[in-house]
């Protein structure tokens, strides 16, 4: 490690803003990945910024005026940007999609995903993590992310125990989209999903 390689990390990291999540191949350029990782293992006890998983880091914003301290990325944000880096796409699914559409209040500490991308599990701060599972590309194929948590979650919860509370809920969120985009993908759906959505448009 040298003085180089700690200098020219601090400086991307400040270029970068507050806020963002780094991961350790970010700084690949600047040395060996043992050099890298010492230097960012001492910017972590510096205090510069907050080691969230192997290899993810957090350059983090910091609530002065509400003295609520440093804003932690939630895991929907962690996971977005590790797919992004990954050019992988990702779908919230069980649990953790209801939670995502305010279907269910329960929080599950491992947020599965559903992805095109290599499968694997992610330990994010104590007792949480990102689980990623391998799919295949059709289950992602929708144009529209509502579409796809959409029907996620609805096969998580069958078709048997769909309530009218679940429904209420439902034609609130699609009211909030254009209607064209969610149902460009009703082709996608299972066949009692999109009759779902269908009546919920009438």
């Amino acid at each position: 490690m040298t003085e180089s390689t700690h200098s020219q990390i601090e400086s991307l990291i400040k270029k970068k803003g507050r806020g963002k999540i780094l991961f350790s191949s970010d700084f690949s350029a600047f040395g060996t990945n043992i050099a890298v990782r010492h230097t960012l293992s001492r910017l972590c006890k510096s205090g510069l910024i907050l080691r969230l998983a192997e290899g993810i880091y957090l350059y983090p914003k910091i609530d002065k005026e509400l003295g609520l301290g440093i804003l932690y990325p939630s895991i929907n944000t962690i996971a977005k940007a590790i797919a992004k880096k990954d050019k992988a796409r990702i779908v919230p699914t069980g649990i953790y999609a209801l939670n995502r559409l305010g279907l269910s209040t329960q929080v599950p500490a491992n947020a599965v995903y559903l992805t095109d991308g290599s499968p694997r599990r992610i330990k994010v701060g104590k007792g949480k993590g990102i689980l990623f599972k391998r799919t295949v590309p059709k289950n992602l194929s929708f144009k529209s992310d509502l579409a796809m948590l959409i029907v996620f979650a609805l096969k998580e919860i069958t078709k048997e125990r769909v309530t009218q509370e679940h429904m209420d809920r439902l034609k609130y969120i699609l009211q909030q989209a254009p209607k064209e985009e969610i149902l460009q993908d009703v082709e996608l759906m299972p066949a009692w999903i999109k009759n779902l959505i269908i009546k919920l448009y009438e």
